[in-house]
């Protein structure tokens, strides 16, 4: 029984959560206005009201949307996103798919248009081509394993330094040791002699 009450509880929040206002909008009903509040991708909402019909998103600083980010609302009827700096790259192919979905009375492909790169700049989101943003891509891709190859090269060039550092040391620590010991043996063989020299004086002063 107290298990089916905290489930039932469980069950509540989260309704509850799923039917929040997010913060920074402003909810009438079923319209949600986030509208001109300077919202950047990393600072949207990560959920909106289940039953949203008309998402205000327009005038802020978003360049792309996470995934999934618009899934769930099944009831939308209107959704503007325009006067926002998209970036035309990797990170918008969700958007462009998402809006390639909408029925033709949904216009909220008005307006989207890309800030970037120069080479799409102006060009409606939902009319560009997968091979264009692929494209666009690709920088990144190769600044990505460029740096990786740099990365890469330096701790090579590390390991190289350090084996060397430790093959250098070895060998001194080597001859060092070989002095050492040459130093002991010259220094045994010294005192044997002197010590030899001594008996021999004994033994002579004695006869």
């Amino acid at each position: 029984m107290l298990r089916l009450l905290l489930l039932c509880l469980l069950l509540l929040f989260r309704a509850q959560r799923s039917s929040a206002c997010p913060h920074l909008c402003s909810c009438h009903g079923s319209r949600v206005d986030c509208s001109s509040t300077s919202l950047t991708t990393s600072s949207l909402p990560n959920s909106f009201p289940a039953g949203t019909t008309e998402l205000l998103l327009h005038n802020n600083l978003l360049t792309s949307l996470p995934n999934g980010l618009l899934d769930h609302l099944t009831s939308l009827s209107s959704v503007s996103l325009h006067a926002n700096p998209w970036v035309c790259d990797c990170g918008v192919l969700y958007l462009r798919a998402w809006l390639l979905r909408q029925p033709p009375s949904l216009t909220s492909h008005l307006g989207v248009n890309c800030s970037s790169p120069p080479n799409l700049r102006g060009r409606l989101v939902v009319y560009l081509t997968e091979e264009e943003l692929l494209e666009s891509c690709h920088y990144w891709y190769c600044d990505l394993a460029l740096a990786s190859q740099v990365c890469l090269l330096v701790f090579v060039v590390g390991q190289a330094a350090l084996l060397v550092a430790l093959v250098v040391f070895l060998k001194r620590f080597e001859r060092l040791t070989k002095e050492a010991k040459r130093t002991t043996e010259e220094s045994f063989t010294a005192g044997e002699g002197h010590r030899s020299n001594e008996y021999s004086a004994l033994m002579d002063s004695s006869i």
